[in-house]
């Protein structure tokens, strides 16, 4: 009889270490899934920045072709540029690098709205076919990126509730894995613009 119920606790010790194994084994490979969800949209986040960053060479020199453009405004956009491209991570970033990764961008983006109401003031620079070709490829990139962020935004939504909910946060802990950052609006940007007349 002693013996039986040894057998019997064995058997059900044995069976709970198989489903806590199970319960880890799967846990974990959700979260695999899901980072490498988190990490596919951050690289098509870079790749829609990346063809921005390739447009405004185009457009710089599209612009300087204009007599007596403001040089400032263009040495602005290259300045800002070259900050963004100094900008490298391996991998997703944390919340801090994607904070400076975002007020790079954020910075040639000002530099580039900059420069596209500038280019208001000269009608012979819109009326060139290369400008406008390129300024629709600006515009159309910048949706792209808008729609990338949220791409991303929603794969690291997915990512951080995973691993939130038990017993997903205990596999999450011992396996490290990190919260992933969002990208957050602009500082202002609550604010609707003051249109004067």
């Amino acid at each position: 009889m002693k013996q039986r119920g040894l057998i019997g606790c064995g058997i059900v010790v044995l069976v709970v270490l198989l489903i806590a194994g199970a319960v880890t084994a799967g846990a974990y490979n959700r979260l695999v899934t899901l980072e490498e969800a988190v990490k596919t949209a951050w690289s098509q986040v870079e790749n829609v920045y990346q063809r921005r960053a390739d447009l405004i060479p185009n457009l710089v020199e599209t612009v300087k072709g204009a007599r007596d453009f403001e040089r400032e405004t263009l040495t602005a956009v290259v300045e800002a540029r070259a900050k963004v491209g100094q900008m490298n991570f391996s991998g997703v970033p944390s919340a801090e690098q994607l904070g400076q990764f975002q007020k790079a961008q954020d910075s040639l983006s000002s530099a580039l709205s900059r420069l596209l109401v500038v280019v208001e003031r000269y009608p012979e620079l819109r009326a060139t076919e290369n400008f406008r070709e390129l300024q629709a490829q600006l515009e159309g990139t910048e949706n792209r990126i808008a729609v990338e962020r949220r791409r991303f935004n929603e794969a690291a939504q997915a990512f951080n509730t995973a691993r939130r909910r038990f017993p997903t946060v205990l596999i999450a802990a011992l396996f490290g894995f990190a919260e992933k950052p969002y990208f957050q609006a602009a500082p202002g940007s609550e604010r609707p613009p003051q249109v004067q007349f």
